[in-house]
């Protein structure tokens, strides 16, 4: 028998890729991804690329965001599978760069 511990990651990787990307699956990943704080100051898009537009509330959050890229995108490739996040760009709210 497994420990609940090693169980609950796998069933919710196998259930996360499943089925079509919606933005209520992508905002489940980002949540498990980065945390309560870092979520509640950021908004999620993912374009028809593979890229995950991060729209991030100030400078600081900016600067944390791109500290840390390359772990969140390993966490999501992780948790959605390897081709559906296949970049982030992290940007400022109201702004397209």
């Amino acid at each position: 028998m497994d420990p609940i511990g090693s169980v609950v990651p796998f069933a919710v990787r196998r259930l996360l890729r499943q089925g079509e990307m919606s933005q209520g699956k992508l905002e489940f990943a980002w949540r498990a991804a980065v945390g309560p704080a870092i979520e509640r100051a950021t908004q999620v898009r993912l374009d028809s690329s593979g890229t995950l537009e991060v729209q991030a509330a100030d400078a600081t959050w900016r600067k944390e965001l791109r500290r840390s890229q390359t772990t969140i995108l390993n966490r999501l490739q992780e948790l959605l599978g390897p081709t559906e996040v296949k970049a982030l760009r992290i940007v400022g709210r109201g702004t397209r760069s």
